[in-house]
């Protein structure tokens, strides 16, 4: 055998297959895995839908979609504004005097009113469309809104009014 603190002279390499020592099987904090098992393609199963498209993106409407929108159902509010303008005018007839004040108060009512229409028609949008996905089609339970508080200022002008208030009066007493 040659001596290896000399560098010049030839070493021989042993070629023969040597054992190689097998690991434990079990080693503390080292985990055993396995070969994974091949996940399945899916399938095509003809059943006449054929495969799941993505939802369609949001359309635009047609202009004037929305205008008409808001026409459906306004003979509600126009019955109420009109209840509420004759209402109004028996009570300034009966009372005399001028008409700036009255006239102001009738139109600022008519204000209250487009701002009920308004409000009510931002509560659909967030209740309706955004909190429960459905469409609306109209603007008629906004308008029946408008209407019935005209209906209700219509009614308080009467009962504002002495001689209708009177004849009122007569007509529940004959009952």
């Amino acid at each position: 055998m040659a001596d290896p603190t000399q560098p010049w002279v030839e070493r021989t390499v042993d070629l023969s297959p040597q054992p190689v020592p097998q690991p434990h099987p079990f080693q503390r904090g080292v985990a055993q895995v396995g070969p994974r098992d091949p996940v399945p393609a899916p399938t095509y199963e003809p059943t006449g839908t054929g495969w799941p498209q993505p939802a369609p993106e949001p359309q635009r409407m047609p202009p004037g979609y929305h205008a008409r929108q808001l026409r459906i159902g306004s003979g509600w509010s126009v019955f109420g504004g009109l209840f509420a303008f004759v209402c109004w005018g028996i009570w300034v007839l009966s009372q005399g005097g001028d008409l700036v004040s009255p006239a102001l108060t009738f139109v600022l009512t008519l204000a209250v009113a487009a701002g009920l229409f308004a409000l009510t028609r931002l509560v659909g949008r967030v209740v309706l469309e955004r909190q429960l996905g459905r469409v609306r089609r109209s603007a008629k339970g906004a308008h029946l809104v408008a209407a019935v508080f005209l209906i209700g200022v219509g009614v308080a002008y009467l009962r504002q009014t002495e001689w209708v208030m009177d004849v009122w009066n007569w007509v529940r007493g004959l009952f």
